[in-house]
C-alpha cells in the first residue's frame, strides 16, 4: 500500500501529536499541576501514539489499520479529559481536543477502509 493514500490521516496524526505535546507543555505551567495529572499523561501517550501512527502509514505497513484503531481510542480519550480543562478557560486543551476529535476521526476512517 502506498503511503499516499493515509496522507490526511498521516497529517491528521502529524498535527494531533504537535497539539498534545504543546499541550502538555502548557499544562505543566498552570498553578495546580497535580489537577492536570491525567490530562498530561494522556497528551504524552496521545502523541506517541499518533507519531507511531503516522509513521507504520508512512511506511506503508499492513498494520497500520491495527494501530490506527487504537489511535482513535487514544485520541478519544485524550480529547474528553482535555475538554473538561478547556471548558475552565484553558485554550491549549481546547485546542489539543479539536486535534484529538480530528485525528480519531481519520483514524476511523482509515482503519475501516482498509
Amino acid at each position: 500500500m502506498s503511503h499516499q493514500q493515509f496522507k490526511d490521516c498521516i497529517d491528521a496524526c502529524v498535527a494531533c501529536a504537535v497539539a498534545c505535546s504543546y499541550c502538555a507543555t502548557e499544562c505543566l505551567k498552570e498553578d495546580d499541576v497535580k489537577i492536570m495529572a491525567r490530562c498530561i499523561q494522556l497528551d504524552l501517550e496521545c502523541a506517541s501514539i499518533c507519531r507511531s501512527a503516522a509513521e507504520l502509514m508512512s511506511l506503508g505497513s499492513e498494520y497500520s489499520h491495527h494501530l490506527c484503531r487504537v489511535c482513535a481510542d487514544v485520541c478519544n480519550a485524550c480529547a474528553d479529559e482535555c475538554e473538561k480543562h478547556a471548558s475552565m478557560g484553558m485554550e491549549h486543551c481546547r485546542e489539543c481536543a479539536e486535534a484529538c476529535r480530528r485525528c480519531a476521526e481519520a483514524c476511523e476512517e482509515m482503519a475501516t477502509a482498509v
